[in-house]
């Protein structure tokens, strides 16, 4: 490639836009630490996210988009699908007129989160089917909650179909974004070659790792999308700094 090439391909990537991808799990009433952060907190966020005018997305609206038609954009993800994002997160989405994708462990419908504590409820599909698709949705977070990276293809290949199995019994409307559980993937090239190759044969466009980092938009690889794990310690002016910057140092 050429110098002339290079430059255009460099001035192309420079002027692409910064997407941050929120990562949150639990919402407590009170509590706010780690993977649990409080409704108090949240709505600091949330209303300052509103306040600075910053539009969030779907996946599922991504991918039919190029560029974005504002310079705030955010994508906001919640993982596990716990009752309290039903309780207490989507009154303040709803509230803030903001949206958020809810990534769902298949295995788990209607019981509680026993890859951790096993004391968190999780949604039961009907549940699921009461949250408002203009507010909400859905997306998949695997059927075991198994890293993916520990997993033979073998072992993806049928984790994934029985997690497909739940979505048709249930008719879910799942979009086609897929959270890797713990943020892991396969690393190696070969492994993470044949590992996006299965993921695209099931028809999924998007997935999401962790990173700590913004994104460029269109994502040079959508099979590596990096969020932002935000947590309950974080108070607003390190959410703000993570908003602009990624990664905290």
């Amino acid at each position: 490639m050429g110098k002339s090439n290079n430059f255009t391909l460099n001035l192309f990537r420079n002027s692409m836009a910064k997407l941050p991808v929120l990562m949150y799990h639990d919402v407590a009433p009170s509590t706010s630490e780690g993977l649990v952060i409080s409704v108090i907190r949240l709505e600091e966020q949330l209303k300052w996210l509103s306040e600075n005018k910053y539009r969030s997305w779907h996946f599922s609206e991504l991918k039919n988009l190029s560029t974005f038609p504002g310079t705030n954009n955010v994508v906001i993800t919640f993982d596990d699908a716990y009752v309290s994002f039903k309780d207490l997160a989507v009154p303040l989405l709803q509230k803030y007129d903001l949206k958020a994708t809810l990534f769902v462990p298949m295995g788990y419908l209607g019981k509680t989160d026993e890859w951790y504590s096993g004391k968190v409820d999780i949604m039961n599909a009907q549940q699921l089917h009461s949250l408002e698709p203009d507010t909400v949705e859905l997306g998949y977070h695997s059927f075991q909650h198994g890293k993916y990276n520990e997993l033979t293809p073998e072992e993806i290949a049928a984790d994934t179909q029985r997690a497909l199995e739940v979505v048709k019994q249930h008719q879910l409307p799942l979009s086609p974004a897929l959270a890797y559980p713990y943020g892991k993937f396969p690393r190696d090239k070969e492994s993470y070659t044949k590992f996006v190759e299965y993921l695209k044969q099931q028809r999924f466009i998007y997935g999401l790792r962790i990173g700590n980092r913004l994104n460029k938009f269109p994502f040079p690889d959508a099979f590596k999308i990096q969020r932002l794990d935000i947590k309950g310690e974080y108070g607003l002016e390190k959410f703000r700094r993570k908003i602009k910057y990624g990664k905290l140092l």
